[in-house]
């Protein structure tokens, strides 16, 4: 069993690599992992799912969260202040309007700094599609 949550995100997506980063300098012990690089079956995530938002695996229950419910779940695995946050941002009412944000932000990702030409291209086209990701 994993002893770290597990923070699969897209790897062709460079605002999304930046964002992993900022989570490295974050404290919590988490393995972040390109979706491409996963094995999503083991995981318990299809590829559909991890296209469409970043997922956290949480460690021995295997329970996935998905978006904006992924990064209130990481704050939660922080210490300090943070696991406040984490607890705030899924507060009924507050995790509707932070998954609204969490929504435009990925809808949009391909206009923020850090992206690539792979976030330019449509879902079917990115790097990775038609592999034998699951």
């Amino acid at each position: 069993m994993r002893d770290r949550p597990v923070l699969v995100y897209d790897g062709d997506c460079g605002f999304c690599t930046r964002s992993v980063r900022v989570v490295d300098r974050l404290p919590v012990r988490v393995n972040a992992v390109p979706w491409q690089e996963a094995d999503l079956a083991r995981l318990g995530v299809t590829e559909r799912r991890v296209r469409h938002e970043v997922v956290l695996v949480e460690p021995f229950s295997g329970r996935v969260h998905g978006g904006a419910a992924a990064v209130a779940a990481l704050l939660r695995h922080c210490r300090g202040p943070l696991r406040l946050l984490g607890g705030l941002l899924a507060l009924p009412g507050v995790a509707t309007v932070v998954e609204w944000v969490y929504r435009v932000v990925a809808d949009n990702r391909h206009r923020l700094p850090g992206e690539t030409p792979a976030c330019r291209l449509p879902p079917e086209r990115r790097p990775g599609q038609g592999g034998n990701h699951r």
